[in-house]
């Protein structure tokens, strides 16, 4: 999964909503979900997502949307796969070695 996000210490939910495709309102759902998930929140309640808690939005979004895992099926994944954050990199990292081998592959046809 390749999310557009700049290098930054803290990310809007309205950035972190739009790097997965996804609505607001389905990343505050899975924080109260998740104990994973543990934005900083200001004196208004915005809500602050660590690089971290991309990680693990990242490890959710691959078991939920990508997987088809229930929730509570993502949440026993969770505490029970130690190595599901490798797993998840792992296939970012295959994913972006597909794409440029696409390109390469594009630029040589």
């Amino acid at each position: 999964m390749n999310l557009n996000l700049p290098d930054k210490l803290y990310y809007s939910i309205g950035e972190v909503a739009k790097a997965f495709d996804v609505n607001a309102s389905l990343i505050r759902y899975w924080e109260n979900e998740f104990p994973i998930i543990k934005p900083k929140k200001n004196k208004k309640g915005n809500r602050y997502f660590t690089p971290a808690d991309i990680d693990n939005l990242k490890i959710i979004y691959h078991l939920v949307k990508e997987k088809g895992y229930t929730l509570d099926g993502a949440r026993v994944a969770l505490t029970t796969n130690a190595k599901i954050s490798e797993t998840v990199s792992m296939i970012d990292r295959l994913e972006f070695v597909k794409a440029e081998l696409l390109k390469l592959k594009d630029s040589l046809g």
